[in-house]
């Protein structure tokens, strides 16, 4: 049976996590043994970390990690480089603050043997229309840099199979701002076997999002220099 590792990036989601878990984790059942749910929590300052302690005592397949960079890109990369090195044979990638749905990754997995990866699109965000936006301006510069066309760069919610990622994450740096990103171009450059599915997309659930406005502009121009660079590394 296929081994799933379900993965996710935390940081001070104490009014969220306990639910995220207990509603994505029954998710592992009927998958191979060595399937896992891992959560990267570094550098909290709320109750986040307590919980998972608490929330492994009840799961026995749940792992954190809390020795990642503080910052979402960072924990990704890692979170991606230890389910391949524990023998993963697919992995899926959600968020930790309630946005996305549990029901709708059965049809993903359904389809795991149609494609490599099968990538969530969001036609309707309910996280406002400023993210909206901002993600419309995503996929427009990707096309620009690097003459891809895709209808959502970055959702977390991916289903992938593992030996894709390790292709692919490889070309990154451990610390990249924006790995989910740079895996759908490579993806949708090199013509891998992927396919974009329609996901519902909920506002926050709790607490208060880490990423405003002001710092996305930020890392915006960050981003920029970095796909120029990868760019031409892809030449």
């Amino acid at each position: 049976m296929d081994n799933l590792y379900l993965v996710m990036p935390a940081y001070n989601e104490a009014e969220n996590i306990e639910d995220v878990v207990n509603s994505w984790y029954p998710l592992l059942e009927g998958k191979g043994e060595g399937s896992r749910l891992v959560v990267a929590d570094s550098g909290s300052t709320d109750n986040t970390h307590k919980i998972l302690m608490r929330l492994m005592d009840k799961y026995p397949k749940i792992e954190v990690l809390s020795d990642t960079g503080k910052q979402h890109g960072p924990k990704l990369m890692a979170l991606y480089s230890y389910a391949i090195k524990n023998g993963a044979d697919y992995i899926f990638q959600t968020d930790s603050d309630g946005q996305t749905n549990p029901a709708e990754f059965g049809r993903f997995w359904k389809n795991r043997n149609k494609y490599d990866a099968i990538i969530g699109k969001r036609p309707v965000r309910g996280d406002g229309k400023s993210r909206k936006f901002v993600e419309k301006v995503l996929c427009m510069i990707l096309r620009i840099y690097f003459n891809v066309s895709v209808p959502d760069a970055n959702a977390p919610f991916r289903l992938m199979k593992a030996e894709l990622v390790d292709k692919y994450i490889k070309k990154l740096p451990d610390e990249y701002d924006l790995p989910n990103v740079m895996l759908t171009v490579y993806f949708a450059y090199f013509k891998e076997n992927i396919r974009f599915a329609n996901i519902s997309f909920k506002p926050r659930q709790g607490g208060v999002n880490s990423l405003n406005i002001p710092k996305i502009v930020k890392a915006g121009w960050k981003a920029l220099h970095d796909f120029y660079l990868l760019r031409k590394d892809i030449n």
